[in-house]
């Protein structure tokens, strides 16, 4: 197993002449960390001043071969702790707030100097040297700090108010700076040691004291900093070889009033007091928008009962939460796969371009239609279960694109229709984000057999969604897409777990000689098909898509997906390859834009007049624009662009020195990396047509030289709007 080493990175530790510090100190100097040891050397008490402390730990570290430096200012001068760091060793990667003093009285005895001097050494040290190391974190695009609170800051302990206060200030000063740092790749957590040290000498019983090691802490502090670790905003207690996380819990609480209407009453609120303070049900409230969400589940369940009941009325509401893994496991269930290099970005949560397919947001619609009764309270007349079941019709609009958050569906019941044979429910569902905006929209037509017959309407009404026709001329472009046997068992683990898709037995008893494929999953399938062919696999490129269920498919099977182009409304037929059975029909998918195909001047054969002409005169512009950003790439770049496999133009980028020009490289310079490509291919590429991997791999773009350079030039071409 390999160690987790430090290499490179310059740690800080503030308070580090003793005990915890010390500790943190020497064990970051061990794997190979460059140590910043600042100490001012006083008593427990903050009193006096020394170099000794942090002089011995320097030594201690140097000794054991590592690389250190002692620090002497006080914590409240932060900014030169900071720079003593960058003025030894030119960089700082960890910060470890450490430093810390005790002045125990009880609270009528605690003079206004004692509050004060606690305050800044723990609070306002902790703010102080963190603030001079943030711009520096930020630039570099990575830090990592330790803040240190104390179980009295969590719980309280007598004669300690400055002290408890202020430890327990600088975890809401870590739950922000954690909140602000997540996109610079800046991590701030809190440690809550129970150690001996000579701040607790004399305080905690001897045989506890003996026992609580400092050096045993130090372990989890350390691995809090690794790069490889993801914690961000998490409170960590440990003490003699433990470590636990901590977190508020709130109650599930109750209502104090019948309605938006009414107040709070005293005697509300002494009725209700045994459920407000009820915690054997408690939730963990990790972030504000969590507690937010839930006063307004609140808030709308009041509401709900204002316009006549959350049941009665008809409106039925539930949550859902989601984060990365349940959009690249959705992904996986609807087929996105590695083996496609654009499909990358539905499946690694750290690409660039990391993205969700949009059907995933019908699941938000489809978990409270499932786990409601939303659909059984439109049909009262008979009952039916899940073998009864089947999805008709599913209609999605999307309106924005979050990667994670915590999802509000509000769903009605909007059209019951009697087809004899079976009734048709029709549920319409809004999803909200925590904020209140619309995220999505989902309209479901769930046919349930065996309850028609009961005199309702034929026809749906003009709130539901229609489909529509599906041309009979020849298809503009087809898709063949494979399913693999295990695609219903992947594609369940996202929420839909109806034993009818994995059970053998189930399904026989449903109908089926063997489980079937979720229509929703076959939705997905096609869906992918219509992105990649008409929107370059650009996800905030789709707005809508409406289908009709017609045929169950068995994994394993090949899917077709048939497509033909209206503008931005893409009308598709899906079918099975094997059986020639349509599946989906009377289905489309509409789009903000569509991508078009560059147009090809295929029999020009000669030196003028090339498609790529007009790419490398944008790309002029940009470095005669940009001239430092070109520069900063460093490479020069030779391009030879051929026509029915002969080179007939070369163009050189030379961004050392901000110039593009036609030609080879001029001068005696050699080019550090060479590129060739057909015209067209080029063309494809700069239009985000063909992902410049792909191209590579298929042999329409060959590399020689430095091919990692190349990987400096892309993010300086790309623009908003493709070349």
């Amino acid at each position: 197993m390999s160690k987790l080493r430090f290499d490179d990175r310059v740690v800080v530790v503030t308070g580090a002449g003793a005990g915890l510090g010390r500790e943190y100190a020497l064990l970051f100097g061990s794997r190979g960390a460059k140590v910043v040891v600042n100490d001012l050397g006083g008593n427990m008490k903050g009193e006096g001043n020394s170099q000794q402390a942090a002089d011995v730990v320097v030594d201690e570290i140097k000794a054991l071969g590592g690389q250190a430096v002692a620090d002497y200012n006080s914590v409240t001068d932060g900014e030169k702790i900071i720079q003593t760091a960058m003025e030894k060793f030119g960089r700082v990667d960890i910060l470890v707030n450490n430093a810390g003093i005790l002045r125990d009285k009880s609270f009528p005895r605690i003079s206004e100097q004692d509050w004060n001097l606690i305050h800044d050494v723990h609070l306002k040290g902790s703010f102080k040297t963190t603030q001079a190391a943030w711009p520096i974190f930020k630039k570099q695009n990575y830090g990592r700090i330790i803040m240190t609170s104390s179980n009295s800051g969590v719980y309280g302990n007598f004669g300690q108010a400055n002290y408890s206060s202020a430890k327990l200030a600088v975890v809401g000063l870590a739950n922000t700076l954690a909140i602000e740092g997540a996109k610079y790749n800046i991590h701030c957590n809190v440690i809550v040691p129970t150690a001996a040290s000579r701040m607790t000498k004399g305080i905690l019983p001897d045989l506890l004291f003996d026992e609580l090691k400092p050096k045993l802490i130090a372990p989890v502090v350390v691995y809090l900093c690794h790069e490889n670790t993801e914690d961000n905003g998490s409170v960590i207690a440990s003490a003699a070889g433990w470590a636990g996380k901590v977190e508020p819990h709130a109650s599930k609480g109750a209502v104090l009033r019948a309605s938006l209407h009414d107040d709070v009453t005293v005697e509300n609120v002494r009725d209700s007091w045994s459920k407000v303070t009820d915690m054997s049900n408690a939730e963990a409230n990790k972030t504000i928008g969590a507690a937010s969400a839930r006063l307004m589940g609140v808030l709308e369940d009041l509401q709900n009962k204002d316009q006549g009941g959350s049941v009665s009325s008809g409106v039925y509401t539930s949550d859902f939460n989601f984060g990365f893994k349940d959009l690249i496991l959705y992904a996986l269930g609807v087929g996105a796969s590695i083996s496609d290099p654009s499909d990358l970005k539905f499946l690694y949560e750290n690409h660039e371009e990391f993205s969700l397919l949009p059907s995933y947001f019908i699941q938000p619609g489809l978990m409270l239609t499932m786990s409601s009764s939303i659909t059984k309270s439109a049909i009262t007349h008979k009952e039916f279960d899940l073998t009864n079941i089947l999805h008709g019709e599913q209609y999605l609009e999307v309106y924005d694109f979050p990667l994670e958050g915590n999802l509000r569906t509000e769903g009605k019941v909007i059209d019951v229709m009697d087809k004899g044979s079976g009734a048709v429910v029709v549920t319409s569902c809004d999803t909200f984000d925590s904020r209140g905006n619309l995220v999505a929209r989902n309209q479901s037509a769930t046919f349930i057999v065996g309850c028609g017959g009961f005199g309702g309407k034929k026809t749906p009404g003009k709130d539901v969604v229609p489909v529509l026709p599906t041309p009979t001329t020849p298809p503009e472009t087809s898709v063949s897409l494979k399913t693999s046997v295990d695609q219903a068992a992947i594609f369940r683990l996202s929420g839909d777990p109806n034993p009818l898709h994995i059970d053998p037995n189930f399904s026989i008893v449903a109908g089926h000689k063997t489980p079937i494929l979720h229509g929703l999953c076959t939705l997905g399938f096609s869906l992918r098909a219509v992105l990649k062919t008409y929107a370059n696999n650009d996800s905030t490129l789709f707005k809508a898509i409406k289908v009709r269920f017609v045929k169950p498919v068995i994994p394993g099977q090949t899917l077709k997906v048939d497509m033909w182009s209206n503008g931005n409304r893409i009308l598709f037929k899906t079918s099975v390859v094997e059986t020639g059975q349509d599946v989906l029909t009377g289905a489309y998918v509409d789009l903000k834009s569509t991508v078009k195909p560059v147009a090809q001047n295929k029999s020009s054969s000669n030196t003028m007049g090339l498609q790529s002409d007009a790419i490398f005169g944008a790309i002029k512009d940009r470095v005669n624009d940009e001239p430092a950003k070109a520069k900063s790439v460093n490479g020069v770049f030779a391009y030879k662009i051929t026509e029915n496999g002969k080179v007939v133009k070369e163009w050189t980028l030379d961004l050392k020195n901000a110039k593009v020009y036609e030609g080879a490289p001029e001068g005696g310079a050699k080019a550090d990396t060479t590129l060739t490509v057909g015209d067209a291919d080029f063309v494809d590429i700069a239009m985000g047509k063909i992902n410049p991997q792909v191209a590579f791999m298929k042999g329409k773009l060959k590399i020689t030289g430095n091919i990692m350079l190349t990987q400096k030039l892309v993010p300086f071409l790309k623009t908003d709007a493709k070349l």
